[in-house]
This record gives structure tokens, sequence and C-alpha cells, in this order.
């Protein structure tokens, strides 16, 4: 990820930290969003949430659905419905790729990241996924306790 201090611009807005948890992530992809006016208003000020959301392929096109996005408080009369469905923007081949994916191999297209850019336009990271069982949750797990203990044991034993 870019930092801020070299790309003033760049800023997280949203991001599916149980995504990691509870899927495979084996590949992942930067999109664009179409966003109304009041959208990107409200996502300035960080209120956006795609903890529950999830992308699919309908019809040639790329949807994310079940995203929030909070009301803008200044726009009243031009305010936009919190979860509607917003289309993603992908190249053809992208797009070929992500329905073979989910239809053919059983995958599963998950957000990950909501940000800015460097060039202030915001963009969706999407990761294509497969779900992890009980026992893969339980042993990912265990390895990020293995590596605390061992990150603990070598700053204790310098």
């Amino acid at each position: 990820m870019a930092k801020t201090k070299e790309n003033p611009n760049y800023k997280v807005i949203a991001e599916n930290r149980r995504a990691r948890y509870d899927y495979a992530i084996e590949d992942d992809l930067e999109c664009g969003i179409i966003l109304e006016g009041s959208e990107v208003k409200s996502l300035r000020v960080n209120s956006a949430n795609i903890a529950e959301s999830y992308a699919m392929v309908e019809n040639g096109e790329l949807w994310l659905v079940n995203s929030y996005i909070a009301p803008y408080e200044q726009a009243k009369t031009f305010g936009h419905d919190e979860k509607r469905r917003r289309k993603l923007l992908a190249s053809k081949k992208e797009l070929a790729r992500m329905w073979n994916a989910t239809q053919r191999k059983g995958m599963t297209l998950v957000p990950l990241v909501l940000y800015f850019n460097h060039r202030g336009i915001a963009k969706l990271k999407i990761g294509i996924a497969k779900g992890k069982k009980n026992h893969d949750k339980r042993a990912t797990d265990a390895k990020r306790d293995w590596n605390r203990q061992k990150q603990r044991l070598l700053k204790e034993g310098l």
C-alpha cells in the first residue's frame, strides 16, 4: 500500500478486515466505482462500510451489492440510497476471468479495501477468494499465534 507522505491524496475509506480471515484470497484487482455526487462527499468524511458486501458479475457487468455509504447531510434533495447496487468498472478481460472464477470454479468476489488513490479517485480492491472451512481458520489462528510467540521470544532473547 502507498504511504500518505508520498501520496497526499491516498486515503483508505473502508476496509474489510474479516475477509482475510473468512476467505483464502487467491488474486485481487483494482476496480473503479460509479458513484453519485453525494456519495463521493460522504466518502470524503469516511462514512462507508463494505464488511457485509460482495461483488457479482451479472449480464457482463460487475456490481457491488450491499455496501453502505452513509447519507450526506448537506445533500438534502439530491441525496442517495445508502445500500444501492453500485456498478464497478473493470476491463472485459478481467470480467471474463472473474465470471469464470465465480461460475465454474465456485469462487467468491470479496471487496477488500475502498480507498481514494493518489489522484483522488475512489477505487475498490476486490479479491477472488475461496471460502475457508473451520479447520482452515483454526490453522490460520494457530500460525498467527505461533508467529506472535516467536517474535516475543526473539525480542526477549535480544
